[in-house]
Parts: structure tokens; C-alpha cells; sequence
């Protein structure tokens, strides 16, 4: 089980803006800041997003790799990758395609796909199968 990702963005500020707007969507709106100063030597600040009191995606300035990584994040219905689609396109982000079935995986696979602010691709799911229904 993924424990936390570090994700390097250009413009922190700009970036946990975005995320401040899609996350929330997917049930992920707990926020916690960590000062490098208090890790060792060369530590990176961080500002993090989490639930339920883990915090597991953070945030890092640096420079952006973005066809280094594809995030996929679980939402809880078809509806809430409908919500997320349109946060994400709402706060700058591009399409990368609309919500809907994703029938080369599977016809119950549905999803959407959008490039955040430093072009990495975020990928909203709804996987009914895996939620008991």
C-alpha cells in the first residue's frame, strides 16, 4: 500500500491552490505544512494534503518532471469524477479526456484525465467493483 508520494511543482503557491480545489472533491482536504528545517540537512519544505489525519500527497518546489508521473486518485462514484473533471478544468488545468467509460480496461472502469498546472496527469476513478456495489 502507497504510504505518501512527493510531487515537485514549479510555483508551490500556485499548485496548492489548484490542489486546495480538486482534492477536496475526493474526500482529500486535511492540509499540514512541514519546515525542512526540521529534517536533515538538505530536506525539502513540503505542503501536504491528506484525510482522515494522514497526510500522503505532498507537495515540493523544484522543477516539474511531469511525463515522469500519472496519479491516479479514487473517487467514490462516477458523479465525484464528474465533480473532480470540473474542479481541475475550473482551476487552469487542460483535459486530457472527459469523464466517461473506459472500456479498453474494463466497462465499468470510468474515469477522467487532466494535466494540473505543471502538466503532470491526474487520472479521476471510479472503479465500481473495488467500492462494494
Amino acid at each position: 500500500m502507497l504510504d505518501h508520494l512527493f510531487l515537485t511543482v514549479i510555483d508551490l503557491d500556485r499548485s496548492i491552490a489548484f490542489y486546495e480545489r480538486v482534492l477536496p472533491v475526493l474526500g482529500i482536504s486535511d492540509r499540514h505544512d512541514y519546515d525542512g528545517k526540521d529534517g536533515p540537512p538538505g530536506h525539502p519544505d513540503l505542503k501536504g494534503f491528506g484525510a482522515q489525519g494522514r497526510m500522503f500527497f505532498w507537495l515540493r518546489q523544484g522543477t516539474a518532471a511531469p511525463g515522469a508521473v500519472h496519479i491516479g486518485l479514487v473517487a467514490d462514484s462516477e458523479g465525484v469524477v464528474e465533480q473532480a473533471h470540473a474542479a481541475a478544468l475550473a482551476a487552469g488545468g487542460a483535459e486530457i479526456h472527459p469523464p466517461g467509460a473506459q472500456l479498453h480496461y474494463d466497462p465499468r472502469y470510468y474515469a477522467a484525465q487532466v494535466r494540473d498546472l505543471d502538466g503532470y496527469s491526474l487520472e479521476f476513478v471510479y472503479k465500481s467493483w473495488q467500492h462494494g456495489r
